[in-house]
């Protein structure tokens, strides 16, 4: 074994109370949500846009999330347990036993933003564009932390690695160092973030809509695709495949962020949707710039 290596042994409960017991991953999972709604909360903020599409939106993105990500691990990666029996079947209703997937995640976020978009959008003077281009910075660093949750479950790491960092997943009943992906999604995800608010708060007024929510998919799942190669297979089937399932599901995500990327520069949408002090008889920012 490489003296080098860290020998991951953390549990993966914050406590534990008798039969209770709070995992990290929950715990990063609520934060992420817990933190992007107060970003988002100061994006409508500075925006001008209602606080009032704070709630059915957390609602919605909670709901969708959790259900996507659910039946994306099920569906995606496990349809021969999950759809061959009744006690399959059932399983799919209990997200605490295990198998979440982001592609599922993804997908449910993205039908339920549709939905809101045109379900609130004349209420709140929104579009769907303006709604990803906003959520995706909230969920590029929820994104980050979910990983690291996914760390302290010792999932889905990588294949052996005699690199320094590589860690030894005890608890997982393994004897050699592999590649932390974890920690290399987490940190792809925050960098990735990072740039956004950075472009946001000097550039936002610059940009079109639909550019936040093309860079987020091309890096969000460029870096996915990329990580994967050195990903342990999740499920026995993949070991047989030249581009894995990650990979496989995250081309369709980055082809879109192109496609979004050409709209947004075609279209000319200004980013920003500005509603401070304006009279009621005069247009919005958004109905101007469709003119």
């Amino acid at each position: 074994m490489d003296l080098l290596a860290i020998n991951w042994n953390v549990s993966p409960f914050l406590l534990r109370i008798g039969n209770f017991g709070l995992r990290w991953y929950s715990l990063l999972f609520v934060g992420g949500f817990i933190i992007g709604y107060g970003i988002f909360k100061k994006f409508v903020k500075k925006e001008g846009v209602s606080g009032d599409l704070l709630d059915p939106l957390l609602y919605t993105l909670l709901i969708a999330t959790v259900v996507g990500a659910r039946l994306g691990h099920c569906l995606f990666y496990e349809p021969g347990y999950y759809l061959t029996s009744w006690r399959g079947f059932f399983d799919i209703f209990m997200p605490w036993k295990g198998g979440l997937a982001s592609h599922g995640g993804a997908i449910g976020l993205l039908i339920a933003m549709w939905w809101f978009a045109r379900h609130y959008g004349k209420r709140f003077d929104i579009d769907f564009l303006w709604l990803m281009d906003h959520l995706c910075i909230t969920v590029a660093l929820a994104g980050s932390l979910i990983r690291l949750g996914n760390l302290f479950n010792s999932e889905i790491y990588g294949d052996v690695t005699s690199l320094p960092w590589g860690m030894v997943f005890v608890r997982a009943g393994e004897t050699m160092p592999k590649h932390p992906t974890q920690l290399y999604e987490a940190l792809s995800y925050f960098i990735l973030f990072v740039v956004m608010m950075g472009l946001y708060n000097r550039k936002s007024d610059k940009l079109y809509r639909g550019t936040f929510f093309g860079i987020f998919l091309l890096g969000c799942f460029g870096m996915r695709f990329l990580i994967e190669f050195i990903k342990e297979p999740q499920v026995g089937f993949e070991q047989n495949m030249l581009l894995d399932l990650g990979q496989l599901y995250s081309i369709p995500f980055i082809i879109a962020g192109v496609a979004v990327l050409i709209l947004a520069r075609k279209k000319k949408v200004p980013a920003a949707a500005v509603h401070q002090e304006k009279s009621k008889a005069e247009p919005t920012h958004y109905a101007r710039s469709l003119n």
